[in-house]
């Protein structure tokens, strides 16, 4: 059994570690309330425009514009994956970068440039075979809107000169605080759903369709960009605050279980030196 002096340190040091964990909930748990409120108001706009840009695709002939043209992901693909700069929320990070890794294993590790955003998943490849392509860490404040429209631009691009194949965004959905799902969606090429023709005789397109068309496209990939980064920053937090939670549990647990072994270790003394006092007593008595 351990000595006294060792566990009330040990109860001490678990109490430091609890004060930590239960200020990181609260904190996890203010900017969670502002990301999940981000969160949500972005997605209406998300759909809409996504709505909007597959009604004016279907007017027009998808070789008409870069951006719509499918081709065979034979040759390369680009995957924006975005993960957390820090730690200390559960699986958030483990769950991204296992599905990042079955995306490389479905398309083949040499033909997946990897856009990291996120100091984890980038610690994570750096040590792999893999592509970097580009990296964003230590991005104070989580991603920004300025990162979104800059990626963007930087993988349409790359998509429109015929150097990618694909382009695919790796985020976490916020579900809830104790769900968030790892999920791949696919940005470019966009697929024109096909064409709905009621009312379309009276829609009039000023300025011309496929000049509508190369607007919507570009802030529609902003925009898809923009939204995982809100989903993902709530995600984070959500999973940091149930992690420190669970912590701040087991640290409850913890001090009492070191409690009750003090309480036995402080009785074994003292019957120790009770025993120890009897026992000279009758030494003095003989």
């Amino acid at each position: 059994m351990a000595s006294l002096k060792t566990i009330r340190k040990r109860i001490s040091s678990v109490k430091s570690t609890q004060k930590i964990t239960k200020a990181m909930k609260m904190v996890s748990a203010a900017k969670l309330r502002r990301a999940q409120e981000k969160a949500t108001e972005a997605r209406p706009y998300a759909e809409k425009l996504t709505e909007l840009l597959q009604h004016v695709a279907g007017r027009v002939d998808a070789s008409s514009h870069p951006l719509l043209q499918e081709r065979p992901e034979a040759r390369s693909v680009d995957l924006l994956l975005v993960t957390a700069d820090r730690g200390l929320c559960g699986g958030y990070n483990t769950n991204l970068i296992r599905r990042a890794e079955q995306f490389l294993q479905e398309y083949g590790a040499g033909r997946v440039r990897l856009t990291i955003v996120g100091r984890r998943g980038f610690d994570f490849f750096k040590r792999r075979n893999v592509n970097i392509a580009d990296k964003h860490i230590n991005l104070f404040g989580g991603p920004s809107a300025a990162l979104a429209e800059q990626l963007a631009t930087q993988l349409s691009h790359q998509y429109a000169e015929g150097t990618s194949d694909g382009v695919f965004l790796l985020y976490s959905a916020f579900k809830s605080p104790l769900v968030q799902t790892p999920t791949v969606e696919k940005l470019l090429p966009l697929t024109a759903t096909g064409r709905d023709d009621t009312g379309a005789a009276d829609c009039i397109f000023e300025p011309t369709a496929a000049e509508l068309l190369d607007r919507l496209l570009r802030r529609y990939v902003a925009a898809l960009i923009l939204h995982g980064f809100l989903e993902a920053v709530a995600s984070e937090q959500g999973a940091r605050m149930t992690a420190m939670d669970s912590a701040t549990s087991n640290a409850s647990d913890m001090i009492s279980r070191l409690t009750l072994e003090m309480n036995r270790a402080r009785q074994a003394s003292i019957t120790t030196e009770l025993m120890e006092i009897i026992g000279g007593a009758e030494a003095l008595k003989g």
